[in-house]
Parts: structure tokens; sequence; C-alpha cells
């Protein structure tokens, strides 16, 4: 004989029942597969305690009518509703952004174009649901509010998923190696191992002088000499 069906989160949809219902604890224990004891302890406070009930009528593991045929008679069973799996609809255009996301959307262009300037324009439409012109003036700074913006991740503002922008900088990996390279011949992005290596030479002063191993500590401060402070105090 197959196992009974049971709900998806049992013990939650149990807490709820045993909230909202006049159902014995057997029924609820039969029902979710906990133990009546374990029910009777949802009852009395000292199982499940802070967790938030799962109504299973707006889930449609349930029909209140179910509920209520059982609730009349302790000796009937609840029935678990058969889950219909939705068909996969594939969306045509940009996917719809809450209103009150709408206002951050600017804030999430620039940080993908800060963060990952290989993104092209159709990438980033995808990801946070915007138009072409918008991206293009926040890419020339010339939008009405550029001053204001600050750039937030798209994934924290909840306009895409991790996966998503995961797969759009993997598609283009390869434009952002060309763009380091670019920007590295044009002497304006260096590696931290080049960073490192790189002599910090003060423009005042000749290299020679900055690493003579013969000159104090002080001298490389500034730090005015003792005569001058005599000076001073004549």
């Amino acid at each position: 004989m197959a196992p009974q069906p049971l709900p998806l989160m049992p013990k939650a949809v149990a807490v709820w029942l045993v909230d909202s219902t006049s159902l014995s604890f057997d029924q609820i224990a039969e029902f979710t597969g906990l133990h009546p004891l374990e029910i009777s302890g949802i009852a009395d406070g000292e199982v499940a305690q802070g967790l938030k009930g799962r109504d299973p009528v707006l889930t449609g593991e349930l029909t209140r009518g179910s509920i209520e045929r059982c609730e009349k008679d302790p000796k009937a069973r609840l029935k678990l509703q058969p889950r219909v799996k939705m068909p996969d609809v594939k969306r045509k255009g940009p996917k719809y952004t809450p209103l009150s996301k709408r206002t951050e959307r600017p804030a999430a262009i620039l940080w993908l174009i800060r963060n990952h300037p290989e993104l092209t324009d159709a990438q980033i439409s995808r990801l946070v649901s915007t138009t072409k012109p918008t991206i293009q003036a926040l890419r020339q700074k010339t939008h009405w509010n550029y001053a204001n913006i600050t750039p937030v991740d798209p994934v924290a503002l909840g306009m895409c998923r991790q996966m998503e922008l995961d797969e759009a900088v993997a598609k283009s990996a390869p434009k952002r190696e060309a763009i380091d390279e670019e920007a590295r011949a044009e002497g304006t992005l260096m590696s931290t191992e080049e960073s490192l290596n790189d002599p910090a030479v003060d423009d005042d002063e000749p290299a020679d002088a900055v690493n003579d191993p013969t000159r104090a500590p002080d001298d490389f401060f500034n730090l005015p000499k003792d005569g001058g402070e005599e000076e001073e105090k004549a």
C-alpha cells in the first residue's frame, strides 16, 4: 500500500489546523504525518513555538468543505487535494517591475554599468527591465537625476536573481578581459601585483634619494630641524 501523500511543510500546516479549526488531534496527525502526541504538544505550546502556520486552503491542499465535514464527524479523514502542476509560460518582453521598485531602477543600472562594463545594453535591459535610452543616458551621464543616483546591486534590490546576473557576466567574460587589457595598455588600470611593485616616488624628489639607506627616518616626514625650532624661539 502506497504511503499517503503529505502536505508541504506538514508541521506548519498542523500549527494552522490546531489554531484555526476544531479538528481532532488524530485527524490532524493523520493528515500531516505527525504523531498525535506532537499535535498535542503544538496545542499546548510546547512544540513548534514561534513557527508560523501555513494555511492549506490557500495553497490548494485542502478545501474548506473538507475541513467542515471532518469537524462535524471525528471519524472522517482529511484528504489532500491533488497538486496541479502549472505549465511553464514563457514571458515575452521585459518582466514586470513593481512600482515601488521602479524608482530604484537607475541605481541598479548604474551599478551594472560601473561594476560590469562588459554587459551590453540588451543584457542590462533584460536583467532590470529597463529601456536602452535610459541605459544610454546613464552611460553618458545625461540622466536628469544622475547627480543624485547611488549605485546599488540589482540583486539586493530584488530586480534580478544572482544566478541571472552570473549567467550574463559569464557570457560577457571575454569582452571583460578585452576591456581590462585595453585599460592596462592605456595605463588606467593596474593589477594588485603591479601596484605593489610600483615604487611610490615623490615627484619633487629623485628615486635615488628616496632609496638612500643612510637617510634618517625623520627625513621622510619633512619634520623641522632643531635649529629651525631655535630660530623660531629666538
